[in-house]
């Protein structure tokens, strides 16, 4: 299937894990893709052959999601690259596990910068290119409507603002024919979340299919929501998760 011909898509933290995953789909389905990344340039690099692999055009820029500059340059510059930008997958993420008492205000400014901020200002950028039928997809979390563990309330409180930020922007853009979505993943065998990790089975209890999702899961949900299959669908929030939100 090669829907996506012709399209252009930025994928912020797209060198491993679900943005790799995510990546790699787009490019399938015909899509240029540039990704960010903070560290591992190989992975990077690696991401961007097997782009180039599919016949596809593809950019590793260097961007600290955590920056805001940063981040509006990588958006204006992938766009520049390709000509235009119709897909923007705000993926870029980390992960903050503990109690609360022991949260710094440091760890709060970080994971908000990250998982909110950064949102909010690729977004911004990504509208100057867009034109109609653009698609804006972020990444969230299971744990953004629902919390079956302790530890998580900082990221938890991150995430769930991604669903207030795609109802809001779904009405500010939906007359120019662009659509923002969220996506949020249950436990998937990353490396930030490993099937065969310490938590790992205690997790696989709360999931009804009984196992971990794969990166590519996500992958096909976000490639469903850039494509024509996305265009009468906005504002909406997507469980990929298991069933551990059921």
């Amino acid at each position: 299937m090669q829907g996506l011909t012709g399209k252009a898509a930025l994928v912020t933290g797209g060198s491993r894990g679900i943005g790799a995953a995510i990546a790699r789909r787009l490019a399938s389905e015909g899509a240029d893709v540039a990704i960010t990344f903070v560290k591992g340039a190989d992975k990077a690099r690696a991401v961007v052959e097997e782009i180039e692999s599919l016949g596809r055009r593809g950019l590793a820029i260097e961007a600290d999601s955590a920056d805001a500059r940063a981040t509006a340059r990588a958006v204006d510059r992938a766009a520049d690259a390709f000509g235009r930008l119709d897909i923007l997958v705000n993926n870029a993420g980390i992960f903050l596990y503990g109690p609360p008492e022991e949260v710094t205000v440091e760890d709060i400014d970080r994971i908000l910068a990250i998982h909110v901020r950064s949102v909010f200002v690729a977004s911004q950028a990504a509208l100057k290119h867009m034109r109609e039928g653009g698609r804006i997809v972020s990444i969230g979390s299971c744990f953004a409507q629902r919390v079956p563990a302790a530890g998580v309330t900082l990221y938890s409180m991150s995430k769930s603002t991604l669903i207030g930020f795609t109802k809001g922007l779904a009405r500010d853009v939906g007359g120019r024919g662009i659509t923002v979505n969220v996506v949020d993943p249950g436990p998937t065998d990353t490396d930030m979340n490993p099937a065969d990790g310490p938590n790992a089975e205690e997790e696989r209890k709360q999931i009804p299919l009984g196992q971990y999702g794969r990166p590519e899961d996500v992958a096909a949900m976000v490639a469903f929501l850039a494509g024509e299959g996305g265009r009468f669908v906005t504002g909406a929030s997507f469980a990929v998760d298991g069933g551990i939100n059921a």
